[in-house]
């Protein structure tokens, strides 16, 4: 039974990652557990997010993979967009009703509706009020949208993973994640791209001239980037749109997508009458994802924090409350190295310590490695493949980044080593399958 007559042990508001990962196992171990959302079971990321995305753009790496053996495997490759669409729809359609199954086989009450919270231990769902001992407010974020004249002309993320035409011609606003994905699905796709960046430099949290490689290789695959833009007006004029920036600058296109940034759900919880403290990057939290009200937790996206918002981190914040209410631990929160990664093609992936934030710290050594020194990448003609390794006094590594076609599967296999700290030692007792990516990663460390 719940603590102290309440409905509920933990009540969540929100189903994304945030909140089922952890509310399943809580239920399964006995304990009285409520989900509230007025959206579809699973959030962003099987939704609209993660799983959609790969899917568009796993055919990118059929072309791309198909170009670099053109001289060895003949004919060209069509892209079929609607198809691609189709295809995305398939793989994430049943997604809502398998996560509510897990939630439901569990034990968990999935409530429908929009929560509100009203005290400590209450929460609003549409005029019926909810109560619990704690509290998990996982709302994620959405998409930013810029503040400009015409902006409702514009179209976020959901908007162009849903469209079954691509247009000839479409403009981004921004030059994060989002961004440079889909203007790398886009152009693989066919459609003409202009990307009008904010600040002269794009994924400013990635390792900068792997960064300045990939957006080389767009921009001779026909992308227009634009620096230091101020977007000014969006307008319409027929079938088209007009983006102004700028000083009278202007860029005519089909289709605008607004990827300049996501911004976590704050409005319309209730948090400032009940006291819970928060800012523009999310809930404030301590270290034991508790935020100013003692019983009312946060975890996932909708968090102010340093770590990456991405899936891996709400799945380890709300496994770690799991465990709290559950009294498995009372111990603060410890994050674990958390990869990062742009699956542009090459991709760009990084983990642990940035090798420009170190790079005059006698503490540490930066190494570069070319990969096409190590053979294996040549079996699929790669042209260009380096990874910086970050070591600290002890030759321990602490931070690798990478760009190449398979710098998220190959950051993936140097993972272990930053999170368990591993030395030459332990380094030489890892002994992978041969040939694979993973070996020939290994012996460039």
């Amino acid at each position: 039974m719940p603590e102290n007559g309440y409905q509920y042990d933990v009540l969540y508001i929100g189903a994304g990652h945030g909140t089922f990962d952890g509310a399943a196992p809580l239920a399964a171990k006995g304990y009285k557990v409520g989900v509230v959302e007025a959206d579809e079971i699973g959030g962003t990321c099987p939704n609209r997010g993660c799983n959609a995305k790969i899917t568009l753009d796993a055919p990118v790496e059929l072309v791309r993979f198909q170009e670099r053996m053109k001289d060895i495997v003949s004919g060209d490759l069509t892209f079929n967009w609607a198809e691609n669409v189709k295809h995305e729809h398939e793989v994430i359609d049943g997604l809502p009703d398998f996560i509510s199954g897990l939630l439901n086989d569990s034990g968990v009450d999935i409530i429908k509706g929009h929560g509100k919270l009203t005290g400590a231990h209450s929460v609003d769902v549409d005029g019926t009020e909810k109560t619990a001992a704690n509290i998990v407010v996982a709302t994620g974020q959405r998409p930013h949208r810029v503040d400009v004249p015409g902006s409702k002309l514009a179209h976020d993320s959901t908007e162009f993973m849903a469209m079954t035409e691509l247009p000839q011609n479409i403009t981004i606003i921004g030059s994060g994640y989002i961004s440079l994905e889909f203007a790398t699905i886009a152009n693989a796709a066919g459609s003409d791209v202009t990307v009008l960046m904010h600040h002269d430099k794009a994924l400013r949290a990635f390792h900068q001239p792997y960064v300045e490689h990939v957006l080389a290789d767009l921009e001779s695959r026909g992308v227009k980037f634009v620096k230091n833009v101020e977007v000014s007006e969006f307008t319409q004029n027929g079938d088209k749109y007009t983006v102004s920036y700028n000083d009278g600058q202007s860029v005519e296109t089909d289709w605008i997508l607004d990827a300049s940034g996501r911004i976590p759900n704050v409005e319309e919880l209730g948090l400032d009458e009940v006291g819970v403290k928060y800012n523009e990057h999310g809930i404030e939290v301590n270290d034991h994802l508790q935020t100013s009200v003692d019983s009312i937790y946060a975890s996932g996206d909708v968090l102010d924090k340093k770590q990456p918002k991405l899936t891996p981190t709400a799945i380890y914040e709300t496994t770690y409350l799991m465990q709290l209410f559950s009294k498995e631990t009372t111990d603060a929160i410890n994050y674990p190295a958390i990869p990062s990664v742009v699956f542009t093609s090459p991709r760009i992936a990084q983990v642990g310590v940035n090798p420009v934030s170190v790079a005059d710290n006698k503490d540490y050594t930066v190494n570069e490695n070319n990969l096409l020194d190590g053979w294996y990448r040549l079996v699929d003609n790669e042209s260009y493949a380096k990874n910086t390794i970050v070591y600290d006094a002890d030759h321990k590594i602490v931070g690798a980044s990478e760009v190449s076609e398979k710098a998220d599967n190959a950051i993936n296999s140097i993972l272990p080593a930053i999170e368990f700290g591993f030395g030459p030692e332990e380094l030489g007792r890892l002994v992978y399958l041969f040939p694979s990516l993973e070996s020939d990663t290994k012996d460039l460390l």
